[in-house]
């Protein structure tokens, strides 16, 4: 049996709906049986149309079909059956059209419907159309009810099962959204968990090669101050503070990284651009066909490597998703490098053909935007990017750097 949740059943009314569902199919029933003993009462007692047994017949055939309609969750297709062959016991005794019945078969009818679906809404629906019709014969030879509202009744069954199979389609297209959401939802974490262990990677090999350079310049220096520390002293204690100045950045970068990285990976020993490599990053992207302008303000400062490396990487995936993202709009991307006592700012933005979709945070992240935020979060600053209003795409980073000048100064 594929009893389905009702599709409100998402919701606090729902939910109650569906903790008190018995409590509400015993009140229904009851109410039900009540109202249809008043109208067996009255062909008996009032009209005279009923005789006492089959007043009693009619009493317990009633008050079955009400008890089945409780119990149609349990097994619809069996209870529908059953209700039917109680109804079809009515007949027998020619009172004709009676209010438990009728009711009870067009929510079974609605309830198979919503179940099953056509193939069982279908039948329910002929079966409860037949028993209206073969009913309604002695009310129409008495003139109680006419053709057209017995035409109302037929219509009644029928719309409830439409009623019934456009429930269950609801109720299977919510569900399938549900099952999408949550795998998109997956999906999405999925990616930005690989994107990130991406980046984590590229990461380790950059600060692997700023680290081993520091090592390498610690060992030459440090095998130059025991040649001449007998003859050349001086020599050879500038030669170790250099040393010294060349393992406090190297501490300093690692520390840094500690909350990113958790494993090195063997890469080629490459030089790494800081800033000053900024005019080349933009003379490449002019050859390719991008039109750039860019400005340095304030007093450009003796950069850590990671932090010169980080601003580097970033101006250069902006340029890069300039380029991919732009469109056919795009016209000119800025590029604007303000040094501060503090800190480094960068701010790029283009005039692309983006037009100011929905937030970023409602998207899965880039793979170049994922890069951008762990090496800004690295060492301490902010990366804030997303499409303008008025159209194109725009970034702004900002990477602190008071605290390694404070180191500095304290040597």
């Amino acid at each position: 049996m594929d009893v389905r949740p009702a599709p409100f059943s998402h919701n606090p009314f729902g939910r109650w709906l569906r903790r008190h569902a018995l409590l509400i199919d015993v009140v229904v029933a009851v109410a039900l049986f009540g109202y249809d003993s008043m109208y067996l009462t009255g062909q008996y007692a009032g009209f005279e149309t009923l005789s006492l047994p089959w007043f009693i017949t009619l009493e317990a055939l009633s008050a079955a079909i009400c008890v089945l309609y409780v119990l149609r969750r349990r097994s619809p297709l069996v209870v529908a059956g059953a209700v039917l062959v109680a109804s079809c016991g009515t007949l027998v005794s020619g009172v004709g059209l009676t209010p438990a019945p009728l009711v009870v078969m067009g929510l079974l009818t609605y309830f198979l419907a919503a179940q099953h679906g056509w193939r069982s809404g279908v039948p329910a629906a002929v079966a409860a159309t037949a028993w209206i019709v073969v009913a309604a014969q002695p009310v129409l030879r008495q003139e109680y009810l006419r053709i057209g509202e017995v035409g109302v009744l037929v219509l009644g069954v029928v719309l409830a099962a439409s009623l019934g199979v456009l429930a269950r389609s609801r109720r299977e297209h919510v569900a399938g959204l549900r099952r999408l959401n949550e795998q998109l939802a997956l999906e999405r974490d999925a990616r930005a968990q690989v994107a990130a262990a991406e980046e984590r990677a590229r990461i380790a090999r950059e600060i692997h090669d700023i680290v081993s350079h520091g090592l390498g310049t610690m060992v030459v220096m440090a095998e130059g101050a025991t040649q001449v520390v007998d003859t050349d002293p001086e020599q050879a204690a500038t030669a170790m503070a250099r040393v010294r100045d060349t393992g406090r950045e190297a501490m300093t970068e690692m520390r840094r990284m500690l909350d990113v990285l958790r494993s090195d990976d063997p890469a080629t020993r490459t030089p790494q651009p800081g800033l000053d490599r900024l005019d080349r990053l933009v003379d490449e992207a002019r050859v390719g066909g991008l039109r750039v302008e860019w400005s340095v303000t304030g007093q450009p400062a003796d950069l850590p490597a990671g932090v010169d490396l980080a601003a580097y990487r970033i101006v250069q995936e902006s340029l890069t998703n300039a380029r991919k993202h732009g469109g056919p709009l795009l016209s000119l991307v800025t590029v604007t490098v303000r040094h501060t006592d503090t800190a480094v700012e960068l701010h790029i933005v283009d005039d692309g053909s983006d037009p100011a979709p929905a937030p970023t945070d409602a998207a899965p992240p880039g793979h170049g935007l994922v890069g951008m935020r762990e090496r800004a979060t690295a060492y301490g600053g902010t990366v804030a990017a997303g499409p303008r209003e008025q159209g194109g795409f725009e970034v702004r980073a900002r990477l602190p750097i008071k605290e390694t000048r404070s180191i500095k100064e304290t040597r």
